[in-house]
């Protein structure tokens, strides 16, 4: 594949591979927009693969009227058999299945001729299941049943739904992939009559069960939990249970957190999260600096922490990093974070955000937007479309319906 390269911020191409709601709303009228969300969808260009984009780009497509001929010829280009990335059609065909979600069914006969020869077959069908249509998916269940191994069926077909039920009922590999497995559970070490002090020498000796023994530190709220950090995490070991057990510790980790940040310690971001969910307003300036530096380096992941716990806090100096965040951020994800942090902080600040975010590509964007949006005219059209739209997540309807029914009291 060739290197995606992400335009200026500032620009409409920028600003649509970001999925902008600002673009949604200019594309209509922009000369040369047609080609921009052609290329976004042939050339995916997510800073991660799990960001949303597939409704922002099919919603364009239905309401500026556009074919889908460009991207069937993305996905059947020569180069299909030759990449071996699936990640050159994922977001092609995740947008064609919200076309059809969207009412454009045209797009089905595309997405399951693609499910039958595409190289990238597999993630088709999950997309076709995933409408749960019958009419849409059949046949398709006899290469399900050749092509995937037992584990791929049971990811495939794990979900109840008309078609799975449907193709259960035809193909007995996937009636065996959909029933639960009925193995004897292992038996598991009680850790209820152990010391902490056991529990810690366990994990110091690397002993069978630590993974347990830390959560269960974490769990007791041992003060141990902390000496294991400054023990473990700079070599690299337990750093998803310790950091778990940290975050179960709540306030008490405080101090210590607050010592590894000063420090500049190598696991100072753990002590982050500790002043983000539980700091007060003397943690300002380190979460600051975090979501400066975080921002500063493009470590999108890393920015979401501090920006939530300014915004918990209500620290008003946070405002210019954020809205910098909004700009220039090409995780959409982290438009969540900020645009929370920022309706916390000062709603007033946060209006033109949050119209913005009724047309932005992440649903947790939509979300907060539609429970805090100003009502207007257009707001309370957008608002409408996303109460009643089947292809809408669902929280995003529910926040719609509820914002239209506080204007109606």
């Amino acid at each position: 594949m060739e290197p995606i390269v992400i335009h200026p911020a500032e620009s409409l191409h920028g600003r649509l591979q970001r999925g902008r709601g600002c673009a949604a709303r200019r594309a209509a009228g922009t000369p040369g927009a047609r080609d921009l969300i052609y290329d976004c969808v042939s050339r995916d260009p997510r800073w991660d693969t799990l960001e949303a984009r597939g409704l922002y780009f099919a919603r364009l497509i239905l309401d500026l009227e556009l074919e889908i001929t460009p991207i069937v010829e993305h996905i059947f280009d020569p180069d299909d058999r030759l990449d071996t990335e699936p990640d050159r059609t994922n977001l092609a065909l995740d947008v064609l299945a919200q076309l059809v979600r969207l009412g454009r069914r045209e797009a089905a006969v595309p997405l399951r001729r693609y499910a039958a020869d595409g190289a990238n077959w597999y993630t088709a069908l999950q997309a076709l299941v995933e409408l749960d249509d019958p009419a849409l998916a059949d046949g398709l269940d006899e290469i399900a049943a050749a092509r995937c191994d037992d584990r791929a069926l049971a990811w495939l077909c794990g979900v109840d739904g008309a078609v799975t039920r449907l193709w259960a009922h035809r193909q007995p590999r996937i009636a065996a992939a959909r029933r639960p497995e009925t193995r004897p559970h292992e038996p598991r070490t009680s850790l209820t009559g152990q010391s902490d002090a056991d529990l810690a020498a366990r994990i110091r000796a690397h002993g069978d069960g630590a993974t347990a023994a830390i959560l269960e530190l974490g769990r007791r709220r041992s003060p141990l939990v902390l000496d294991l950090v400054e023990e473990c995490l700079p070599t690299g070991s337990y750093d998803g249970p310790l950091c778990r057990a940290v975050r179960d510790l709540g306030p008490a980790a405080l101090t210590r957190a607050r010592g590894w940040v000063a420090e500049q310690r190598s696991f100072s971001d753990v002590g982050i999260d500790v002043l983000s969910a539980h700091g007060t307003e003397v943690d300002a300036r380190p979460l600051l600096d975090a979501l400066k530096d975080a921002l500063d380096e493009e470590d999108w992941d890393l920015a979401a922490v501090p920006a939530d716990g300014l915004g918990r806090l209500w620290i008003r100096s946070a405002i210019p990093l954020l809205l910098y965040g909004w700009e220039e951020s090409a995780s959409s994800q982290l438009r969540a974070n900020l645009l929370g942090a920022l309706g916390r902080i000062d709603p007033h600040v946060a209006e033109p955000y949050l119209v913005e975010g009724l047309w932005d590509c992440e649903g947790g964007v939509r979300r907060i937007a539609a429970g805090a949006v100003p009502l207007d005219g257009a707001t309370r059209v957008r608002l409408r479309r996303l109460r009643h739209e089947d292809a809408e997540d669902s929280d995003v309807r529910s926040a719609a319906a509820r914002r239209l029914a506080d204007h109606l009291n």
